[in-house]
């Protein structure tokens, strides 16, 4: 089955009940046993939910899994992802990447002994010279947030494997649409539906999917034994979500490849961070194993003060200036206060990650009409 098809019909049959065509959603909190411990497959809603258990069908199939895992939110994912793992252990995750993750794995787990070091993973020989004897879990993002390297996935995870240490990548910026982790030796693949998968900036939630059921079994065990589940009306969303998944992230691609030449050759922007130029230090790489280069464009002002870039920031009407991404809609942000303002200032710069660097989320409104509203905003 093509993704296309996938995407409509994975995992999804009309209601038997009622022939319903969408997933019908299951408000309940429980669930009729005809005698103690006999149901029909559902008991409790924290542990099973008929909603979400289509869409943990469906999710598993876009990233060709064995099984998919949903919780409230993609740090609610990545929490489970930590519990696999006790005090001592070390998590090796790469230097760039979202300022809630890192702020989870330090200042969370962190003060429970887990440890978290940050590399620098864009090439595997120094991912091999990194690990050390504690290290249990490699935390990819590619491409990363907000500065836009790429990892070699297979290249990390061959390297992982062997050495018998587990690995997951986060995809939110990708989607399964552009690109497929476990296809790439990866064991873990997370997911913050909130961005491109939901797809409409009206849900907040996240998932992780699989190849191995074992892994699943103790995934779904904490899901159910810690509590952070999606509700079945943010899951129905997220099914809805999913259907134009492929058809909102090409559209958003192809503007955003636009958009990444018009600030290239704008007089006003010093650098722009995009994996689909042929200059990007990971061009190669992005080809390998990327469908598309995606829909996330960074930039930085060539007077490159925060008073400059708060002036775009602030003068754009149709990017409009929020947190988050992934949406229908184009969205400005300013990483360093907003979505990487938990990372300390000084890590921030080691990776490039300005004070006045600009992060813009392309959607798949009519593309001239976006270079029209950033062409305004640099003038001002």
């Amino acid at each position: 089955m093509k993704f296309a098809t996938k995407v409509i019909h994975a995992g999804i049959e009309p209601d038997p009940g009622t022939g319903a065509v969408m997933t019908p959603i299951f408000q309940t909190s429980t669930y009729a046993q005809t005698a103690p411990g006999e149901h029909k497959g559902f008991e409790y809603a924290r542990t099973q939910n008929p909603t979400r258990s289509v869409l943990e069908k469906n999710l598993a199939a876009l990233e060709n899994g064995v099984d998919a895992i949903c919780f409230s939110s993609g740090l609610a994912a990545q929490d489970a992802v930590m519990k696999l793992f006790k005090s001592g252990d070390e998590v090796l995750a790469v230097n760039d990447l979202y300022g809630g993750s890192y702020r989870q794995m330090v200042r969370v787990y962190g003060q429970w002994g887990l440890k978290s070091r940050f590399v620098d993973m864009y090439t595997a020989s120094n991912v091999e010279r990194e690990i050390g004897p504690d290290t249990k879990l490699i935390w990819i993002e590619t491409p990363t947030n907000p500065m836009l390297n790429i990892v070699d996935i297979a290249a990390v995870c061959a390297i992982a494997r062997s050495r018998g240490i587990l690995t997951c990548v986060d995809n939110t910026f990708a989607s399964p649409f552009l690109q497929n982790p476990l296809d790439l030796g990866a064991d873990i693949v997370l997911h913050s539906a909130t961005k491109y998968i939901g797809g409409h900036s009206d849900v907040v939630h996240g998932c992780l999917i699989v190849k191995d059921m074992e892994l699943a079994d103790r995934l779904h065990f904490l899901q159910n034994a810690t509590g952070a589940i999606p509700g079945p009306q943010d899951c129905f969303l997220v099914l809805r979500g999913i259907k134009t998944l492929h058809l909102r992230v090409q559209r958003a691609c192809e503007n955003a490849a636009v958009i990444a030449q018009f600030l290239a050759a704008h007089p006003k922007v010093a650098k722009v961070y995009w994996p689909g130029f042929a200059s990007h230090p990971h061009h190669e790489i992005a080809q390998k194993q990327m469908r598309m280069f995606g829909a996330m464009v960074s930039f930085d002002l060539k007077d490159n003060s925060v008073e400059n870039a708060t002036k775009v920031l602030s003068s754009t009407q149709l990017f409009t200036l929020a947190e988050s991404l992934g949406g229908v809609e184009s969205l400005i942000g300013h990483p360093s206060s907003m979505t990487h303002a938990s990372i300390p200032r000084e890590e921030r710069l080691k990776v490039g990650l300005t004070d006045s660097l600009i992060r813009l989320s392309v959607g798949i409104e009519d593309v001239e009409d976006l270079m029209e509203d950033l062409e305004i905003a640099l003038g001002a």
